[in-house]
């Protein structure tokens, strides 16, 4: 059973958008999270995290997280 944390709904609220598409490359290990459809970014950093951030401009429009599994937080076990 799958269950959502407050923690995972005020991260999701805190985020820069209303609508959020995400795809997972399990083969890759790549998580793709975007605020914008199209993203039409025109600049990325790749931050310390390891995350990289797309832009438009200043406008936050999408992220690239590699090596996803490893970032993702352990099964709560009951």
């Amino acid at each position: 059973m799958v269950t959502i944390s407050r923690e995972f709904v005020a991260e999701v609220l805190a985020l820069p958008a209303r609508q959020i598409w995400t795809e997972y490359d399990a083969d890759a290990d790549v998580l793709y999270i975007s605020f914008r459809k199209p993203q039409q970014a025109n600049d990325s950093v790749l931050e310390d995290d390891g995350n990289i951030y797309h832009y438009r401009d200043d406008e936050l429009v999408g992220i690239t997280v590699l090596h996803a599994s490893t970032k993702s937080h352990p099964a709560s076990t009951s």
